[in-house]
């Protein structure tokens, strides 16, 4: 998987890439990750890339022609299956859209600033639009971030047992069990007995009760879906 990342704070994103699961698979060549500072495509002078909203209000809009130069020149050099804008208003993430997004070759993480995008660049490029919650950003790079980490670990060989991610919370709709590991008791803390079992079949049933249970009392919502 490729993914480009357009931002105007380049050197707020790079971090997260530089340490653990993120770093390992770029390592691994499983993933690669580029980051495009806007302000080289920016107009004049300044390389200016936002101005003021038409028909007046606070804030500013980051212009469409910046946006359009640099999503032309990455589209120039190759096919995007999708082109995604961070933005509070879009669908919220969740494991669906990561299992999803996982899955394609190519994609552009386009980061919003400033009270947005001029509308036109939403209409013209972008196929989807993510939010990771209802809450405003300064700027969409954390928010691209987050969806990078969700669906670089989904990619075969990024972890050390794939089958680790197939049974996170919400891969099924429900939250995950409680898990536990040494020791088998802790100041008066026990794991429970049927892990000690060696009946898988059980151990299972049991998994799957304390997951419906967990849902059910910390989100109920997922079982009305």
């Amino acid at each position: 998987m490729r993914i480009d990342i357009i931002t105007v704070l380049p050197e707020l994103l790079k971090s997260p890439f530089e340490a653990s699961i993120l770093k390992r698979a770029i390592d691994a060549n499983l993933v690669s990750v580029h980051f495009h500072n806007l302000r080289d495509f920016g107009i004049g002078n300044y390389k200016s890339i936002d101005d003021t909203q038409f028909g007046g209000g606070a804030g500013m809009v980051m212009m469409i022609e910046p946006i359009d130069t640099c999503i032309s020149k990455l589209q120039s050099e190759r096919t995007y299956d999708e082109i995604i804008y961070m933005t509070p208003d879009g669908e919220h993430l969740n494991q669906g859209i990561a299992n999803h997004v996982s899955l394609k070759k190519n994609i552009i993480i386009l980061c919003g600033h400033y009270k947005g995008v001029d509308q036109r660049v939403r209409d013209k490029f972008i196929t989807r639009e993510i939010s990771i919650g209802d809450y405003v950003l300064s700027g969409g790079e954390l928010g691209a971030a987050v969806l990078c980490d969700a669906i670089i670990r989904l990619i075969p060989g990024v972890l050390g047992n794939e089958t680790s991610a197939l049974t996170d919370s919400f891969q099924d709709g429900l939250l995950a069990p409680p898990i536990y590991t040494k020791p088998r008791e802790y100041d008066g803390l026990k794991v429970p007995e049927v892990l000690f079992s060696g009946n898988f079949p059980e151990i299972e049933k049991w998994r799957e009760e304390q997951a419906y249970l967990r849902t059910k009392e910390r989100r109920p919502d997922l079982l009305d879906d």
